[in-house]
């Protein structure tokens, strides 16, 4: 099944949260994600760059830290989410204004902006989306060994039918690794890299796999 891009949210049995992304693309498939300064940035392959001058959508921080949050996503709502937080806005206000303000995508497919955020001190986490035809956020109180997500397509609204069970993955590598082909994941096709967030005392580990 595709699903497009997808973002995740759980935490391990061991109690450490997390939120992942994965990008999932029939049209652009030679991307890559890439950790440097504390985030992780989704860009084009080298070779590839001329891909930008198609879709303007295709490159953009997806993973960034604001404090407790990690916040994930597939687009360039990353940044204002994670400037609201920093702010001291509550999560689920940020999320709601950062789609608000940035809309769905305006490409052909009318493609819709997805957002995860988890906190690193409380097994608290939100998903959010912005579609042609509606604004959700919900929040969801997190348990061991479950990862809830949203997609894109098909899967694209918060529900407590959308999650993946026994995740134990034990680092961050695991946690990019398992919304790959862990789970419910193993299901979902066209895979081209991901990332996850998973939190380590009062902070996260960053890491990301690239197909």
């Amino acid at each position: 099944m595709y699903l497009g891009r997808i973002v995740a949210i759980g935490m391990t049995k061991a109690g450490k949260t997390t939120a992942m992304y994965r990008v999932s693309s029939r049209s652009f498939p030679n991307r890559e994600a890439v950790e440097s300064n504390g985030l992780v940035s989704i860009l084009p392959r080298a070779g590839f760059e001329g891909d930008l001058r198609k879709n303007p959508y295709i490159s953009y921080h997806c993973v960034r830290i604001a404090g407790e949050w990690a916040v994930a996503t597939n687009g360039s709502q990353t940044d204002p989410i994670v400037e609201k937080i920093a702010s001291g806005m509550s999560p689920r206000d940020a999320i709601s204004l950062g789609l608000l303000a940035m809309d769905y995508e305006k490409d052909s497919l009318d493609t819709p902006r997805i957002v995860a955020v988890v906190s690193c001190k409380r097994p608290q986490g939100y998903l959010g989306i912005v579609r042609k035809d509606a604004l959700l956020v919900r929040e969801f109180t997190l348990k061991p060994g479950e990862v809830r997500y949203i997609s894109t397509y098909e899967a694209n609204k918060p529900s407590d039918q959308q999650f993946s069970a026994e995740f134990d993955g034990a680092c961050a590598d695991c946690a990019a690794q398992y919304v790959i082909d862990g789970g419910v994941f193993a299901d979902f096709s066209n895979a081209v890299t991901s990332a996850a967030a998973m939190a380590n005392g009062d902070g996260f580990d960053l890491a990301v796999k690239v197909l």
